[in-house]
């Protein structure tokens, strides 16, 4: 039988700490790179940046894969940097599966802060043993100079004030309370680590995230469909559904969440429809790899963090 998950969380950071900015995936315009930085700056910690994040490769990637991967690697491996924003996401991390190993993660455990295609990353720290951050990157942080309800949960975050989620109801949850180990990101990002080394699913105990972004309903039904094919009943204790955003409906339920609902059985675990995060404007952030307490009611739903 897989076992569970358990994750050390990193040192929060204090001001003056040294953050890294890297971008394994997509290429990040410079105007998004300087007023993320200014953001950072203003928070009060040092920046090292990766010497490739201003390349461009075949038209999207921010450097060749070797590029992109010495970047990671350095911010890895360096003793000064005590936590990584990723830049961007896009695609790029799953070219990272075979070339990174727990080690990488382990050696000098930090947080590493992303979402989207960074979900590769985040499913690989889980796997190693430590939390890390689906949270706000550089346009986020740029567009709102730091100052919106996500940028600024994140900010405490860094520094120690570990969030609780308290949400209004949504007709579609499954009521129910659940504890595990919080794991997952995007749908599409996770599904191809499905019997890697990085594949979170594989464990038992856990909750889990995902949202979406400009998928057609029948990629996200055969998807779902793929976890569900490899035991997703049998090893997870909850569902939380994040924003779905620009997804196409070429079938005539009502939203998303419908046809989740109607795809996943009903095994008795909580499902939290409308969680905050993802690609839309609100992306609250999520410490993956942390024990979690699932509460959905039919007065609301809250999601406490317990470490």
């Amino acid at each position: 039988m897989a076992s569970g998950i358990k994750c050390i969380a990193p040192p929060f950071l204090r001001p003056g700490d040294r953050i890294a900015m890297v971008s394994p995936a997509y290429y990040t315009p410079d105007e998004n790179l300087d007023r993320a930085a200014e953001v950072l700056h203003l928070w009060g910690f040092e920046l090292t940046v990766g010497a490739h994040v201003r390349c461009l490769d075949a038209g999207r990637y921010a450097g060749t894969d070797a590029e992109r991967l010495a970047d990671l690697r350095a911010a890895l491996r360096d003793p000064t940097v005590r936590a990584i924003v990723c830049n961007r996401g896009g695609y790029g991390t799953f070219h990272f599966v075979e070339a990174l190993t727990a080690e990488d993660f382990t050696a000098d455990p930090k947080w590493l802060v992303g979402f989207s295609d960074i979900t590769t990353l985040l499913s690989m720290e889980a796997c190693a043993g430590v939390m890390s951050i689906h949270g706000p990157m550089d346009s986020m942080l740029a567009a709102a100079s730091g100052k919106d309800e996500s940028c600024l949960r994140l900010h405490e975050l860094l520094l120690g004030t570990v969030p609780g989620y308290k949400l209004p109801p949504h007709p579609l949850s499954r009521p129910g309370k659940a504890s595990g180990t919080l794991v997952g990101g995007n749908l599409s990002t996770l599904v191809p680590l499905l019997e890697t080394w990085a594949d979170v699913t594989r464990r038992n105990g856990f909750i889990l995230f995902f949202e979406e972004i400009e998928e057609s309903m029948h990629h996200i039904d055969r998807m779902l469909r793929m976890l569900l094919l490899r035991g997703l009943a049998d090893r997870c204790r909850g569902i939380i559904l994040g924003e779905f955003t620009d997804c196409a409906g070429e079938f005539t339920y009502g939203s998303v969440e419908e046809m989740i609902l109607r795809i996943l059985p009903d095994w008795g675990v909580p499902v939290l429809c409308g969680f905050p995060a993802g690609h839309g404007e609100v992306n609250l952030p999520l410490v993956m790899g942390a024990p979690v307490t699932l509460d959905v009611r039919a007065d609301g739903a809250s999601l406490d963090f317990l470490f």
